[in-house]
């Protein structure tokens, strides 16, 4: 199976970009495009430069950006038409509206849409304007004219706007659209056809009816490992902790309190996966006998005296499973990184362990960024800080190295 970073390998995108605020969200999708191996040129139109720079845009693209129709030394060779020939798909993110009126009505007055006209290749535009803008019936007209002439309308999306308003009418995010451009493009995800298993979040182990057991876990990595996941190709089911995240898109979300709801919602959820990803942050003990009533001061302030029982080890238990995914767990440590991640691969007999520093206020708990080490029996990898989302799509592709070229489908439990 081919490398899940190099799934759009020498395809030829020819990216446009059109005046924007989410010009913006370009630059991200321009790099991630040439992460998974595409050959990204980038046109731009005058509009478009005034929200982002052609410099920032040669930068990651590692190609000169073109702006000019009339630019002679590339017309010299008839340029915008080799341009249009070399193009295996192009992709307008963002479309705004001047601009889909424009191709809609077959104008070819600067060389985004120059290239367009005269490209067999299959376009797509994601468009990306005011609430407004977007719902009127002109922009609508323009829009099913162009569905009409074989167009891909990718989006838009709703939300909040920069200018104040909700609706309608905003970018998809670039994970979205590479989505869709290796649908089109790419061979099939890595872990297309797979099904991954991810708990996330903390647990709450209660003490009376208004006091509980748990800790700082935020949720956030486990939730961007789920996404990732799903571009990935997977069937995604991430349990839950309590946290406050949006479930990302085609996730199927299963909420739990106490460790041992998460216990049964993974031995359920296990029982056809293929890979396993324990992130949550697991309660270790909880309190023997929780109270029925809330839990009153004694008088002359004696203190309270707690009798704590061990919960059930999630990771262990799965895999112990006869068949059993392949399972990944995370290390959160304060001390002796490696020493005590390698301990934990050992003991519990998991195929691999992502080890992080929760002493660090930079990384781990409710932080955005996170950086780990990838303990596995052959050796280590560090992957350095970096925001979480960017983490999870580099530990999607270890994983999926490790699960699905190196295992079978499902494989029997060490012995």
């Amino acid at each position: 199976m081919r490398d899940f970073m190099q799934r759009l390998q020498q395809k030829r995108v020819l990216l446009g970009i059109t005046g924007g605020i989410a010009a913006y969200k370009a630059c991200e999708l321009c790099r991630r495009l040439c992460d998974l191996g595409a050959d990204v040129q980038v046109v731009m139109t005058l509009a478009g430069t005034r929200f982002v720079t052609p410099l920032t845009l040669q930068a990651l693209s590692g190609r000169p950006v073109r702006t000019d129709l009339l630019d002679p030394a590339a017309e010299a060779a008839m340029g915008h038409i080799e341009l249009a020939r070399w193009a295996e798909l192009i992709l307008v993110a963002p479309a705004s509206a001047d601009f889909l009126a424009r191709l809609a009505a077959g104008t070819a007055d600067d060389l985004l849409t120059t290239a367009c006209l005269a490209s067999d290749a299959p376009i797509a535009v994601a468009p990306a304007m005011n609430q407004a803008m977007w719902r009127s019936p002109a922009t609508q007209r323009n829009c099913a004219t162009l569905a009409g002439d074989g167009v891909r309308i990718w989006g838009p999306g709703s939300g909040s706007q920069a200018c104040g308003d909700e609706g309608p009418g905003r970018m998809l995010e670039p994970n979205d659209l590479l989505d869709r451009v290796q649908t089109l493009l790419g061979t099939p995800p890595v872990l297309a056809g797979r099904h991954v298993v991810i708990t996330a979040g903390p647990t709450r182990e209660p003490l009376d009816p208004v006091r509980y057991l748990s800790n700082h876990s935020s949720g956030k990595q486990g939730f961007a490992l789920a996404e990732a996941a799903a571009a990935a190709g997977a069937r995604v089911t991430l349990i839950a902790g309590p946290v406050a995240v949006p479930t990302p898109a085609g996730v199927t979300r299963v909420d739990v309190t106490t460790a041992r709801d998460m216990l049964a919602a993974a031995e359920a959820a296990a029982q056809d996966a293929d890979v396993f990803i324990g992130v949550a942050a697991v309660a270790d003990f909880r309190p023997a006998n929780a109270a029925d009533q809330k839990i009153k001061k004694a008088a002359g302030g004696s203190g309270l005296a707690l009798d704590l029982v061990e919960n059930p080890d999630i990771i262990a238990t799965i895999a112990s499973r006869e068949v059993r995914p392949f399972v990944v767990a995370f290390a959160a440590e304060t001390e002796n990184l490696i020493a005590n991640a390698r301990s934990k691969l050992e003991r519990k007999r998991v195929d691999l362990v992502v080890a992080n520093d929760v002493s660090r206020s930079d990384i781990g708990f409710g932080s955005d960024d996170n950086g780990v080490t990838l303990v596995a029996p052959e050796g280590e990898e560090c992957l350095p800080a970096m925001p979480k989302t960017a983490l999870a799509r580099l530990l999607i592709e270890r994983i999926a190295r490790h699960a699905i070229e190196a295992a079978p489908r499902q494989h029997h439990a060490q012995s």
